[in-house]
């Protein structure tokens, strides 16, 4: 199997709606923990924020894991999959080297309870994964809902 060929299943039924709430998740080439440094983390951190400041999405969470992103997210103006290639294509031209393994994964929140659980599952990733013992002591993550 090519390695496009298999990601064809995560743009079945995929659409974009300005206003709508998506959890997505993407991950670094190779799964290279490129992450684990605090700068290349921090950076990223900050185009998020930047994306939100030109009013083009609205986060509700993050974490940046050493592998892969979750991101929690209004899509303010634009296209969904055009937006998730805007961050990646920044980040990669910040990092000027390739970063990303094609394709990413989307889900569309669609209740309010569905937004709270989805961030709690977000931020506890690195509790999850044995990083840390409090998600208070992970550094490269944020929601509105919660303080470390």
């Amino acid at each position: 199997m090519k390695p496009e060929a298999g990601l064809s299943h995560l743009r079945k039924g995929r659409h974009s709606k300005n206003g709508q709430i998506y959890h997505c998740i993407f991950s670094t080439l190779n799964r290279q923990p490129i992450f684990n440094q605090f700068d290349s983390a921090r950076g990223f951190i900050s185009l998020l924020r930047e994306d939100e400041n030109r009013g083009l999405s609205k986060t509700y969470a993050f974490v940046v894991m050493p592998d892969h992103i979750h991101w929690l997210f209004q899509l303010e103006q634009g296209d969904l999959s055009a937006t998730i290639k805007r961050i990646k294509s920044l980040y990669s031209k910040q990092s000027k080297s390739k970063v990303w393994n094609k394709g990413f994964y989307d889900h569309g929140i669609r209740a309010h309870e569905d937004l709270i659980s989805t961030a709690r599952y977000i931020v506890a990733n690195p509790l999850r994964a044995g990083l840390v013992d409090k998600i208070g002591d992970y550094p490269h993550w944020d929601s509105i809902f919660f303080e470390g």
